[in-house]
């Protein structure tokens, strides 16, 4: 028994001065290699619907961030509001063989059939915000019904007491995003049959419509007392027209956008509108970034994994449009 002791304190001794030793050496994370080399020398391409607005530069700047301290080639395809463009630079692609092709898709349909062919010739396919109607190995963006419901709610609520006369000032009708939303609006409405709407319209997404037909409305409806308008960008246009109308504040506007400074927290703060609900910009780029790293990485086939990433949704009010965390601010995205 002595003899067995002896022995064990023996032995502790050992690794106790060895213990040092292992330490001082340090252990080599055996996985961060094969990730930098799986990144390195990669392309990713991105086809927005245009650039110069908040929301496609910011993923732009986001990505760049996110992937070029990897060897990350990031290249652009602008089509500059184009459809006929975008199907040309995504059928290019198609034969340029990147490892991802990121897309903003204009409409549900047009891009469908050719981002299926890319994932089918081994290429990564991400849609951001707007979807087509061919779901690819990524999805990152807002869940515009919730974004329609939390719009609609917030009309409903403003609109008690008063007149339930409102106005919806759509997008283009075969975006994903004024089609969702609108059913968003619609089972709100559903469950309020005492709001009464006057006008249900499609801007494009151009603040110049977005002025005209809500400066009719108000013409002819003087005791509006809501508009839900589809995007902050092109809602610019109506919140004009309901100033110029006198009636600032009388009208709820409820949107939403990507959470710029100058196109969210700037026009609350303002009065131009009353509620914008922000999708996040920099978050939705950092997803994308992240997920694009995990798909390369992984080695998974293009097409075999398909899953999405909804938005967590932020609402700017008059209550937090003053804060630092509320909105974000694109020069800073930049740098």
């Amino acid at each position: 028994m002595k003899r067995m002791t002896t022995m064990a304190l023996l032995a502790l001794g050992m690794l106790s001065t060895a213990a040092p030793a292992l330490a001082q050496q340090g252990l080599d994370e055996p996985f961060q290699k094969p990730f930098k080399e799986a990144l390195a020398g990669k392309t990713v391409a991105y086809v927005p619907v245009a650039m110069n607005f908040d929301l496609t530069e910011g993923w732009y700047a986001g990505l760049k961030k996110e992937l070029e301290p990897y060897g990350v080639k990031f290249e652009l395809r602008d089509p500059n509001w184009n459809t006929n463009n975008g199907a040309q630079a995504v059928t290019s692609l198609i034969s340029e063989k990147p490892a991802v092709i990121v897309v903003h898709n204009p409409d549900v349909q047009t891009y469908a059939k050719l981002l299926q062919r890319a994932e089918n010739e081994g290429i990564y396919v991400i849609q951001i915000n707007m979807g087509s109607a061919y779901r690819s190995s990524g999805f990152v963006g807002a869940n515009w019904i919730e974004i329609g419901e939390k719009d609609a709610e917030a009309v409903v609520k403003a609109c008690e007491g008063k007149s339930n006369k409102i106005a919806i000032v759509q997008g283009a009708l075969s975006a994903a995003a004024s089609a969702y939303t609108l059913k968003g609006v619609e089972n709100v409405l559903a469950k309020h049959p005492e709001i009464k709407v006057v006008s249900s319209q499609a801007a494009d997404w151009d603040a110049a419509k977005a002025k005209a037909i809500t400066q009719t409305v108000l013409k002819q409806n003087p005791d509006l007392c809501g508009i839900i308008g589809f995007w902050d960008g092109m809602d610019i246009g109506t919140a004009a027209a309901v100033k110029e109308a006198g009636l600032t504040g009388k009208v709820f506007v409820a949107t939403s956008g990507g959470g710029e400074s100058k196109g969210a927290c700037a026009q609350v703060k303002a009065g131009a509108f009353d509620l914008d609900m922000s999708y996040d910009v920099p978050t939705q780029a950092a997803q994308m970034g992240a997920l694009i790293k995990y798909l390369i990485s992984s080695g998974v086939k293009p097409g075999s994994v398909k899953g999405s990433s909804y938005t967590t949704l932020i609402p700017v009010t008059k209550d937090n449009a003053g804060s630092d965390t509320a909105c974000w601010n694109l020069g800073d995205l930049k740098k």
